[in-house]
């Protein structure tokens, strides 16, 4: 896939422009996304531009001060791999991954390291998915149908993502400039039931906090892995579950463990919000908030654990469909299964969060971190009830943060014909003021194939990956669009007439194996081109696991070899070569 140029073709074009053509009727209220102009700047100041050989002598500047890239903490070094054969397997170091220089879009010249210079650094995260595993609307049940419906390690993910951030910090600077790291930025699907609780530990784990990723009772997990159910791994049980029949440990004292506090240090860089399905959807799929029926069940004291497998198969199949977007379907299911309901703590914190109460989040000065204020957002954001924004990267170079979920309901994405009319202005602004763009949002271009209605504009029309693609193919000061979603690393080439092209970075999870973060470094070559450089990064958990270490450290390492044993996991998620660790070249729009 990555080696596949996407051509978009001059009916895109044609169709983009009657797009916006159909589009212009309504307009943004004034300010509506805007968290910043072009002459604004809230984000790191980029450092002065060197060079990884030595500094460059640039006409009219002094000679900036030679930086000193490193590759330790980067899969550039060294990457967990499996150790022997047979079913579960223990994770050890493994070989680090090279650099690849991909070509699709511009031929590199031999000398350009010699003259480069930075035009920025930055890292993504994406699909932290930090999990209230106890919440009672989860679908662990669709397990009987799909063994990787149900994730052994999803209890750890608040110390997984804890160790991330701590990696994040401890990088000495960009890998291949050694410039400093400008920001983070998270792609969405940071939060996994859009539940309140997990809001609030995502704000603390990215600004730094103490947490408990515990909900209900305060003193005892409640949950699947302490039900006596075989169809799960019963970690402190000697149950001889379905998944200590493939070589799962027993681990007394593990959930005990997992619902301790945990203290992240808050990234020391600013960082930014984009925001997922699962942000904004109960389950990632429904658009059931103002159903008071899910909202109910989420904070109450009944929980669903056990299904047949035809009927979580039947259940599989409507989510995939997306003929069931306001879940009325799984409203009737948990009816029809009143009796299997288990009782557990009821807990308000359960409740699904609204958009507004994210950017509340996000504007609270609780969360502030290193900033910026909002993380992206603004008060504007909050009146207007939308959740995208433009931010300065640096002088050269424009973030903007789209957001690509779909109201009406669905784990696919749309966009709505504001946000496109939006995002054409804002291109051509930008374009006009001579900055580059790159563009953030969690859908991907080939997953953006939902267009339901939202409930709240149900005569705008949603569009799909096509017709973003196109919009974006016509301005050439587009570098990349950045995003997630699909849980696999895939970079794709997208070119269009007149030397108007860019490219796709789609990053793989924090919650599925092998649980990376990219960063991603934009520089000037100094000969027509430019390139843009990514570096995939693993937590700083240790590679090596011990059964009996339970601190905070013991269990993000646990949490990644959990992942890659995971029954039904995929073993493609890192992608090939192509789209790891590699040099993007264009050429200078």
């Amino acid at each position: 896939m990555s080696r596949t140029r996407s051509v978009v073709s001059s009916t895109h074009e044609v169709n983009r422009r009657t797009v916006l053509a159909a589009a212009g009727a309504a307009a943004v209220s004034a300010g509506v996304g805007y968290g910043l102009r072009p002459s604004d700047s809230q984000a790191a100041t980029v450092a002065e531009s060197a060079v990884a050989e030595g500094p460059v002598a640039v006409p009219g500047q002094a000679v900036p001060a030679a930086l000193a890239p490193s590759t330790r903490g980067t899969t550039l070094n060294t990457v967990s791999a499996p150790l022997g054969t047979g079913g579960y397997r223990r994770l050890g170091e493994g070989p680090a991954w090279g650099r690849v220089v991909r070509t699709d879009l511009a031929s590199p010249h031999s000398a350009r390291a010699a003259r480069r210079t930075t035009m920025a650094a930055f890292v993504q995260f994406t699909d932290l998915h930090l999990t209230d595993v106890q919440h009672p609307l989860r679908l662990e049940y669709m397990r009987s149908a799909d063994r990787h419906a149900w994730r052994p390690h999803e209890a750890l993910s608040v110390q997984g993502a804890t160790s991330l951030v701590e990696r994040i910090n401890a990088l000495s600077g960009a890998p291949v400039t050694g410039s400093p790291l400008d920001f983070v930025m998270t792609t969405g699907d940071n939060t996994d039931n859009n539940a309140r609780s997990e809001l609030e530990w995502f704000m603390k784990v990215m600004s730094g906090g103490r947490m408990t990723p515990n909900s209900g009772d305060p003193r005892h997990y409640e949950g699947v892995q302490n039900s006596g159910l075989p169809l799960y791994w019963q970690p402190d049980s000697v149950t001889r579950d379905s998944d200590k029949q493939d070589g799962f440990p027993h681990i007394e004292g593990f959930l005990a463990a997992a619902i301790r506090e945990v203290r992240s240090p808050g990234l020391n860089l600013p960082w930014y919000s984009t925001v997922g399905n699962h942000d904004s959807l109960p389950l990632g799929c429904y658009a059931s908030q103002s159903d008071p029926f899910l909202t109910d069940f989420a904070v109450g004291g009944k929980k669903l654990m056990d299904l047949p497998t035809a009927r979580s198969k039947a259940l599989q199949d409507q989510i995939r469909s997306s003929d069931d977007p306001r879940g009325v379907r799984f409203r009737e299911l948990i009816q029809a299964h009143t009796r299997d309901l288990r009782s557990v703590t009821p807990d308000e914190n359960r409740a699904p969060f609204t958009r507004a109460d994210y950017l509340k989040a996000h504007l609270d000065p609780a969360y502030a971190g290193e900033g910026p204020v909002g993380h992206g957002y603004s008060t504007a954001n909050l009146d207007s009830g939308t959740q995208y924004y433009t931010f300065r990267i640096s002088d050269d170079v424009v973030g903007i943060s789209i957001d690509t979920t779909d109201p009406g309901g669905h784990y696919q994405g749309s966009i709505d014909a504001t946000q496109v009319r939006w995002l054409e202005r804002t291109l051509e602004e930008h374009a006009k003021a001579g900055s580059y763009a790159v563009v953030f949002s969690h859908h991907t271009s080939q997953s953006m194939t939902n267009t339901h209605p939202d409930p709240a504009h149900p005569d705008e029309r949603r569009y799909d990956g096509s017709v973003l693609l196109a919009l974006l193919a016509s301005h050439s000061n587009v570098l990349a669009w950045v995003n997630g979603h699909i849980h696999r690393n895939v970079i794709t080439a997208h070119w269009a007439p007149d030397n108007r092209s860019f490219w796709e970075i789609s990053t793989a999870s924090h919650v599925d194996f092998p649980q990376l973060a990219r960063v991603i470094e934009l520089v000037d070559n100094h000969d027509g081109t430019l390139s843009l450089f990514t570096t995939l990064v693993e937590s700083a958990a240790p590679h090596r696991t011990d059964y009996a270490d339970l601190s905070q450290t013991g269990l993000a390492a646990l949490y990644r070899e959990l992942s890659f044993n995971a029954p039904g996991a995929r073993m493609d998620l890192s992608g090939d070569a192509g789209d790891r660790n590699v040099e993007l070249v264009l050429k200078k729009g």
